[in-house]
């Protein structure tokens, strides 16, 4: 097969919130761009999004197709295929699955992360639904309900903490969690937010009519419970970066880039936005990332050219 190659003046790997900004800002700064889209995006499970001043509620589908439609009102290419390799010489040259080759003289790499969920029973099928991580995005519209917390490896305390700010009535499953773990500081938080502690191993879940009904343990005890939060173990997909000898710093939450206040990581050319550069990159949060890392390639982009002409 002839592998075909393109020549752009940016690549965007990821079509999520901060890839969509980073696009607009470059087609409507003029520049010749492509945004490279895997089709993967991390709150696909989420039937709406939430904290985004004007699009509270809006679905996460409605909002990539809205930014889908205004990129290609300046010229921004968008194809959706997988980058699956990347080196550069005088550019960078991108690979794709489909056998093509891009190349860019910047790039932006915005392709976030998976989550990957505890293995409980029934966990995975419900996620998203009654099965939820975030209170800040789902905190509102399941408030005053009865709550369950499954502790993870990673502050098991401090999500049952974070969601009694929208539920009085909460448990906190320590599931594989050694109780000695909790340190006397969270039991005093625990005990002043009125959070119950359940040790044992959570076996899985109670279902009914299609609801969550309850937390089923090892031992065949089952706690009444309408809503489960879990804290999935989140993996950063920066493959790109790592082949591109980016340096990453570990953090309790995976590694990262480490960065700029721009994006830019310590690759000249190479720019991270949204949950690649970080676990707490909320969807408002990645579209200003975006934002502010198409500017910046606009700018370096115009002055690189200018001092050539010196």
């Amino acid at each position: 097969m002839t592998e075909q190659t393109d020549t752009y003046e940016v690549a965007v790997v990821g079509g999520g919130a901060a890839g969509l900004s980073a696009a607009l800002v470059l087609g409507r700064a003029r520049r010749r761009t492509l945004v490279v889209d895997a089709g993967e995006p991390r709150n696909a499970p989420a039937a709406h999004m939430q904290g985004y001043l004007s699009r509270d509620g809006m679905s996460p589908a409605e909002f990539l197709a809205v930014g889908r439609e205004e990129i290609a009102r300046y010229g921004v290419e968008l194809v959706r295929d997988e980058a699956v390799g990347v080196r550069r010489d005088t550019d960078f040259a991108v690979t794709l699955a489909s056998g093509r080759t891009v190349r860019a003289r910047r790039l932006v790499v915005t392709t976030g992360l998976r989550d990957e969920l505890p293995d409980v029973p029934g966990v995975a099928e419900r996620f998203g639904r009654d099965v939820l991580h975030c209170p800040y995005c789902h905190g509102w519209e399941v408030r005053d309900q009865a709550f369950g917390v499954l502790a993870g490896s990673a502050m098991p305390a401090h999500q049952a903490l974070m969601v009694s700010q929208w539920s009085r009535d909460v448990t906190l499953f320590l599931h594989r969690v050694p109780e000695a773990e909790l340190s006397d500081q969270d039991l005093r938080r625990l005990a002043a937010a009125g959070v119950k502690v359940v040790p044992g191993e959570v076996a899985g879940l109670a279902v009914t009519d299609d609801r969550l009904t309850g937390v089923r343990l090892a031992d065949g005890t089952t706690h009444e419970r309408s809503v489960l939060f879990v804290a999935p173990r989140p993996v950063p997909r920066v493959g790109l970066l790592e082949q591109l000898g980016a340096e990453l710093t570990e953090t309790p939450f995976g590694a990262y880039p480490v960065v700029d206040p721009t994006g830019q990581t310590t690759v000249p050319g190479v720019w991270a936005a949204g949950n690649a550069m970080g676990f707490g990159e909320q969807v408002v949060n990645a579209a200003s990332g975006g934002y502010r890392a198409g500017a910046t390639i606009n700018g370096d982009l115009l002055m690189t050219d200018l001092d050539a002409t010196l």
